[in-house]
């Protein structure tokens, strides 16, 4: 995606980003949540560096299967108000807005209150009374972000990008020098669950007040209710399928693992994630904008530009994918004191496994920007089914590696839906999958060649 700028002489990218037309804002918003993205994961990474060293790996582990099951809940109960916001045509009137504003803050409540209710029986199966304390309080960050307002999404269907990620990135800084201080000073897991709420409320405050645009209320009309439920029930039948696709690893391993294991687990599914991390929010803020307003379907100039911008975005994030894959080991080895060696392999393993969705990242977005929810919701589905067996067979009979493996085998398997679902709007891309396909698996032959001696070294842990 970057080489779509850089590959460009210096007048020409200077004349393309100025302007009000849809190149310029889309080339804009490109840079600005490249920066965001960019940003976004350097922070995560000096915050990660320094808490593994003021934490152990087993407050890792707890948070994870925490920020688990808070994320499982949330996305269980997603009716898709930011799609529904950037893809309706009444997307400016203060009553649609006010709407799903309404709805988004109920959600919230709803949920903290789901938190409460299972905290108890998570810490029972879990075996760790701690979950039931800590569940409800960290719950109280998805009340808070109910608050969020719609600017946040009006701003993304405009394409104007550039105040929405100055505020993201400060609230991050600032949420992140809360959690330090608290890990310094209570060297305790309740510093993460404490820092997590700071941080939303930051957001909160920051949005409210720094984002121009409507101004919410509390209010619900029977119109808008209808369309965002029409629209939404779909959003959230794969909402939460992406929760078993996205995050359900962690909590099958937290009931085969230790929460230390886990803890190193999660570093090294945080460091090999990041090329997935920037994708998505590539394709929700820039790819689907530029879906909805030059559809593929209509005709083929409109096709010509999206697979010009789908190549350089794969390569981009394909090309992270590789250099994390192969020096995964060496990575880890130099950033992190030696309790979390394991995490180095961990970290090739799923760099590679997550190369398949790397490469389809881009596909979803058009179905809904088609209206079809119907079809994004199928193919999320059946990865959600077909991941999920996959990991709870490869768990328990191969442990980590198990794990490892499932996500990429499942974006192969459920493919020919994908394919079948992009064909109805002519975006399927032929070439640029079989390519970039053919460059994955010369990647990963490398990479696993690279790391043999660590890998080797999980295999063997696995096993014991």
């Amino acid at each position: 995606m970057m080489a779509f700028f850089f590959l460009r002489p210096p007048h020409r990218l200077s004349s393309l980003l100025r302007g009000d037309s849809l190149k310029a804002r889309a080339a804009r918003s490109t840079l600005w949540t490249l920066g965001e993205m960019l940003s976004h994961n350097v922070l995560r990474l000096a915050s990660n560096l320094v808490l593994t060293r003021l934490l152990f790996p087993e407050a890792f582990g707890l948070m994870a299967l925490i920020q688990v099951f808070l994320t499982g809940m949330s996305m269980m109960s997603d009716t898709g108000f930011g799609p529904s916001i950037i893809q309706n045509n009444r997307s400016r009137e203060p009553a649609f807005l006010n709407t799903a504003w309404t709805l988004q803050v109920l959600r919230g409540l709803l949920l903290w209150l789901l938190a409460c209710a299972f905290a108890w029986p998570l810490a029972a199966f879990y075996d760790d009374p701690r979950l039931a304390q800590m569940l409800p309080v960290a719950g109280l960050a998805i009340v808070i972000s109910g608050f969020n307002p719609t600017r946040i999404y009006t701003a993304n269907r405009d394409l104007v990008m550039g105040r929405l990620t100055i505020i993201r990135i400060t609230a991050q800084v600032l949420g992140i020098l809360i959690m330090v201080a608290l890990a310094i000073l209570l060297h305790s897991v309740w510093a993460l669950v404490i820092g997590s709420l700071a941080s939303a409320a930051i957001s909160l405050a920051l949005f409210h007040y720094a984002l121009p645009g409507h101004r919410d209320r509390f209010q619900i009309e029977r119109t808008a209710f209808g369309e965002l439920f029409h629209f939404g029930k779909w959003i959230f039948i794969s909402s939460a399928a992406g929760f078993m696709v996205n995050h359900a690893d962690r909590a099958i391993l937290g009931k085969f693992i230790t929460l230390e294991m886990l803890g190193i687990y999660t570093v090294g599914f945080f460091l090999a994630s990041v090329p997935l991390l920037l994708g998505r929010p590539l394709a929700s803020k820039i790819v689907f904008p530029l879906y909805k307003q030059r559809p593929t379907w209509e005709s083929a100039e409109n096709r010509r530009k999206i697979f010009y911008i789908r190549w350089r975005m794969t390569g981009g994030l394909l090309g992270l994918s590789a250099i994390l894959a192969m020096s995964g080991t060496l990575l880890v080895d130099l950033l992190y004191d030696p309790r979390y060696a394991l995490a180095g392999p961990i970290m090739v393993l799923l760099s590679i496994s997550q190369m398949p969705m790397v490469i389809l990242s881009s596909y979803g977005s058009l179905m809904l920007a088609a209206g079809d929810s119907r079809r994004y919701a199928d193919r999320i589905i059946a990865t959600a089914i077909v991941q999920t067996t996959l990991l709870i067979v490869g768990v328990r009979y191969f442990g980590i590696v198990g794990a490892v493996a499932a996500p990429g085998l499942a974006a192969l398997i459920v493919y020919p839906i994908l394919v079948n679902a992009t064909r109805r709007y002519a975006g399927w891309d032929r070439t640029h999958d079989l390519v970039y396909g053919a460059l994955a698996v010369a990647i990963a032959a490398i990479a696993i060649w690279l790391n043999a001696d660590s890998i080797g070294n999980l295999i063997t842990f696995s096993q014991i």
